[in-house]
């Protein structure tokens, strides 16, 4: 399968982490949305972000090490569309500079929410197949 996906994470805690060459990030406790793309493996790539042992190599690995992966929005598509979707993203959510945009004239594929980006998700125009943006399921922040 090939496509772009949205991969939500969240952060328990206010932490500062080092993202290899990008450097030592604040980030805010809350959920963290990344956009990335897989025009091979789609399966592979979100099974890797799910797994605990695996080689730090993206930047999203080093996010990984101290956030939870929740779910993932999966958009099936031959054409790399991944900028367009960070695009998208970038109108209803804080964007984390430079994370995950290094190849890529974005600003940002990494996102903030305060809170559960669930039903903002499922309301965003102009990609297809809307369906399935719709139907995720309601989260709330983990018991403290």
């Amino acid at each position: 399968m090939k496509g772009i996906y949205i991969l939500i994470t969240y952060l328990e805690k206010n932490s500062e982490i080092v993202i290899g060459r990008l450097g030592k990030l604040t980030l805010k406790k809350g959920f963290y949305l990344y956009v990335g793309s897989a025009m091979n493996s789609l399966e592979g790539r979100i099974k890797r972000h799910f797994s605990v042992k695996k080689k730090v190599y993206w930047h999203i690995d080093y996010l990984l090490k101290n956030a939870k992966p929740l779910y993932v929005v999966i958009i099936e598509t031959e054409e790399n569309l991944e900028c367009t979707l960070a695009k998208k993203l970038k109108e209803r959510f804080i964007e984390i500079n430079r994370f995950g945009s290094s190849d890529c004239l974005c600003v940002s594929h990494l996102f903030y929410s305060e809170d559960d980006p669930s039903e903002v998700l499922n309301n965003i125009k102009g990609l297809k197949p809307l369906t399935l943006f719709q139907d995720l399921p309601s989260l709330s922040a983990p018991e403290e």
